[in-house]
């Protein structure tokens, strides 16, 4: 139980690699926030996972949110940022109106739920932002994703070194391929082969794999790990040219 005591906000916390992440740190004893755009509460109940509607990209909701949390339980311990949205298409073929989502919501949305999550936490708070492996090399179709999780990573490394005065450790998770609603929603079987072929592993991570690494950055056997990037890619970012 190595958060026990702890409350801990994750966005993004109904699906995919947010509910793993809420899922896991609520098994480890802390009180958990599930902030997601689909969520209906507006205020929160009880229970080891609480939803809350949140809008990343909307500072006055991201504001009211970090706000309902230290009203409730009295602070906030970790945030781990789930949050993101992605559309696979040529460069060419992207509209701007798709490239400016993409950006306020991974991107923007980082940078505003990090700002209202770190004024209100105190020394030994942690954020965990997930990125990408999209976003440390160029991938097809990933004009506005990659650029949007590449601004992630140079974000959390910048509030790494601006709030370590504070006692706050910030961290980047930069997942390969994984088995998500979101990432079912862009990778058709041809995608899906191509990703089995390049990661050396050979498969797609779960979600469970990843909430393993964000409780990792989150827990004290990472307490004097900031600014890093950990890649759960299988091998790909390691990986140039493979037999097979």
């Amino acid at each position: 139980m190595i958060l026990a005591g702890k409350v801990a906000l994750v966005t993004g916390g109904l699906s995919g690699i947010g509910a793993a992440v809420a899922a896991r740190f609520a098994a480890e004893g802390a009180l958990v926030v599930a902030g997601d755009l689909t969520a209906t509460q507006e205020r929160l109940g009880d229970g080891a996972i609480a939803p809350l509607r949140l809008d990343v990209a909307d500072p006055e909701s991201c504001a009211a949110a970090v706000a309902a949390i230290v009203d409730w339980h009295g602070g906030l311990d970790v945030m781990v940022n789930c949050a993101g949205i992605a559309r696979d298409m040529p460069f060419l073929d992207t509209p701007v109106e798709v490239f400016d989502r993409i950006i306020a919501v991974n991107l923007r949305g980082s940078f505003l739920i990090g700002q209202a999550s770190a004024r209100v936490m105190s020394a030994g708070g942690a954020i965990v932002n997930i990125a990408s492996v999209s976003g440390m090399r160029g991938n097809t179709g990933r004009s506005a994703y990659g650029a949007s999780k590449g601004g992630v990573v140079t974000l959390s490394q910048v509030m790494a070194v601006d709030l370590a005065e504070r006692g706050i450790r910030v961290n980047v998770i930069a997942p390969g391929p994984v088995e998500t609603p979101l990432v079912a929603a862009v990778h058709d079987a041809e995608v899906r082969g191509v990703w089995n072929r390049a990661v050396p592993l050979h498969r797609y991570a779960t979600p469970e794999e990843i909430a393993g690494a964000a409780l990792y950055l989150c827990g004290p056997d990472a307490g004097y790990v900031t600014g890093h990037v950990l890649a759960v890619d299988g091998g790909f970012l390691a990986a140039g040219i493979q037999r097979g």
